[in-house]
């Protein structure tokens, strides 16, 4: 990507950009007010519609609409469905820490991010050169995935990889605070509750289908899905209803936190006494900082992702809040320097690459997270 202009202001930073996305386009990186309301709405209800979220934000639905379209546009802001992990193996995902050759640090990182596992690739300083999150296609696929496969990587010395026992909070979950209580109830039933889904089983290959179009476009409505499965309206309204109560599809907002003023991202590993794991699992999940936290069998047993305001924020993350849990024996930071690739979706700074997700079982030609 080339950067043609930048022009500051006070409260905005426009770029002058011409790659795949922006051809010879103007993008206003930095969001207003309304922007970050909007965003924070979304992610409290992500398929709410349009006049409802202008409700809720006191603002007419013309304006949010054209909000919403210029952040898609601009590929700033992505509502997609997160696809729960049985639709991809029965494998669970792995955390893997990478050293590299001096110098080759974003060869390797960049390499990783292209494997169809790999649905988190950063670059770190602390405790390794590459942190990614991986999921192997199946069980009898990890031993040479973490013996072999990134191993032999150009670039790569050394890997050590953490097993997920368990999800305690995922990035679905993390929210922007900023909405007062009125404006929250403005949403009403459209809120997302967050609870655990009405029971999964394997999905047909139409709700297959139904799934892949909703993984790109989390807002996708019952109209739109009959068109491209050739079904009625209310076929499709029901496969979508079902998958959203099932939970096989969870609808979330992508957007880089630093846009959302959260300067600092890092990953913690910590060594808990394993009479301590649960209560301090529980205490990292519920904290504002989260967005991943999980159980874990390695060199850690948890391992807690977290994005923060400043270097202050994650010293008082560090010295006061940690120390409220009892049991932790261990702590090793991370502190991420650059995202390529969060949850499948290539990263460019702040902008956002389109949704590929490897889902095992149909194509894009037939009838996926």
């Amino acid at each position: 990507m080339s950067i043609a202009k930048i022009e500051m202001g006070e409260s905005f930073t426009k770029l002058r950009l011409d790659d795949g996305y922006h051809q010879g386009v103007t993008v206003q990186t930095n969001l207003d007010d309304l922007d970050l309301d909007l965003i924070a709405a979304l992610q409290q209800a992500p398929r709410a519609p349009v006049n409802v979220l202008a409700e809720a934000l006191g603002s007419s639905p013309s304006t949010v609409g054209r909000r919403l379209q210029r952040l898609h546009d601009d590929r700033l802001v992505r509502v997609i469905g997160q696809v729960d992990w049985p639709l991809f193996s029965g494998a669970h995902p792995r955390h893997v820490w990478i050293t590299t050759v001096p110098g080759r640090l974003q060869e390797v990182a960049r390499a990783l991010a292209e494997r169809p596992e790999t649905q988190f690739v950063a670059m770190t300083a602390g405790h390794a050169d590459i942190y990614c999150v991986v999921l192997p296609a199946g069980r009898d696929h990890v031993r040479d995935l973490l013996t072999h496969e990134i191993p032999s990587v150009p670039g790569v010395v050394s890997t050590q990889s953490d097993l997920v026992l368990r999800p305690v909070i995922r990035a679905d979950a993390w929210r922007l605070d900023r909405l007062p209580p009125d404006r929250l109830a403005a949403l009403g039933s459209h809120r997302d509750d967050g609870e655990e889904g009405s029971g999964w089983a394997v999905p047909t290959p139409q709700e297959m289908a139904a799934v892949r179009l909703l993984h790109h476009n989390a807002r996708t409505g019952s109209s739109e899905v009959a068109r491209e499965l050739g079904v009625s309206q209310s076929t499709a309204y029901r496969l979508i209803q079902s998958l959203l109560e099932r939970r096989i599809v969870r609808p979330r907002v992508e957007v880089e936190p630093a846009l959302l003023g959260m300067g600092l991202e890092a990953v913690v590993s910590l060594g808990v006494t394993p009479g301590a794991i649960a209560d301090v699992a529980g205490l990292l999940g519920a904290h504002p900082s989260a967005r991943y936290v999980s159980v874990v069998a390695g060199g850690a047993s948890i391992i807690h992702h977290g994005v923060f305001r400043d270097e202050a924020a994650l010293a008082d993350f560090l010295s006061v809040d940690l120390a409220r849990g009892s049991g932790v024996t261990d702590l090793r930071v991370s502190v991420v320097l650059d995202v390529l690739r969060r949850y499948w979706i290539r990263r460019d700074g702040v902008f956002l690459g389109d949704p590929r997700l490897p889902l095992p079982y149909g194509s894009e030609e037939g009838a996926t997270g």
